[in-house]
This record gives structure tokens, C-alpha cells and sequence, in this order.
């Protein structure tokens, strides 16, 4: 089967700035991601866990997309504008996709 280069970004970031984030990756040209809860960790700040915590508007989500090399830069550039100030990681990573034409 034929596969096509693709990056994948994954961002993470406060639940309350994932609007923030997806509208800055439709100006983007990004027409595709998924969001997924994260339920806890570790970071700078040590541990921490989502379990007990009444509101859904807290906590930290991550944002997946898969998408052309060429709209890695555009997309670079309009979620850092988001992600600067905030609590947030974005990776990078070279992946392979069947179906290009979806991306």
C-alpha cells in the first residue's frame, strides 16, 4: 500500500484555551484534528491528577492533527501565538499516512 509523509502536532494545552487553540489552527488552514482529556501527570510542577476535580473546564487536553509538511510552518506560527503564555507543549513528529487526499 502507498503511504504519503505527514506530520503530526500534538499540542498540549489548559482546557480553556482549546477553542483559542482550534480557531487558530483553522486560520491555519488545519481542517482536521482530534482533542483527547488528559487524566493526569507529571510535569515541572510535579504530579497531578484530574480525579476529584468538579469542573470540566479545568484540567489539560491535548490536540492531535495530522498534516502536510508544507503547512507545519503556517501552523507553527498561529499556535505559538496561543501556546506562549500558557501552561502548553507542542511536538513534532514525521509520520506516514495511506489516503493523502484527506490531509
Amino acid at each position: 500500500m502507498q503511504t504519503h509523509k505527514a506530520k503530526r502536532v500534538e499540542i498540549i494545552i489548559e482546557r480553556v484555551m482549546e477553542h483559542r487553540l482550534t480557531e487558530a489552527m483553522k486560520r491555519a488552514d488545519v481542517t482536521g484534528w482530534s482533542v483527547l482529556p488528559i487524566l493526569g501527570g507529571s510535569g515541572r510542577s510535579g504530579e497531578w491528577s484530574r480525579e476529584g476535580q468538579i469542573s470540566r473546564g479545568t484540567g489539560l487536553v491535548q490536540v492531535v492533527c495530522l498534516i502536510r509538511p508544507e503547512k507545519l510552518d503556517p501552523l507553527l506560527e498561529h499556535v505559538f501565538a496561543v501556546v506562549e503564555r500558557q501552561i502548553g507543549v507542542v511536538s513534532i513528529s514525521d509520520c506516514e499516512v495511506v489516503r493523502a487526499e484527506r490531509f
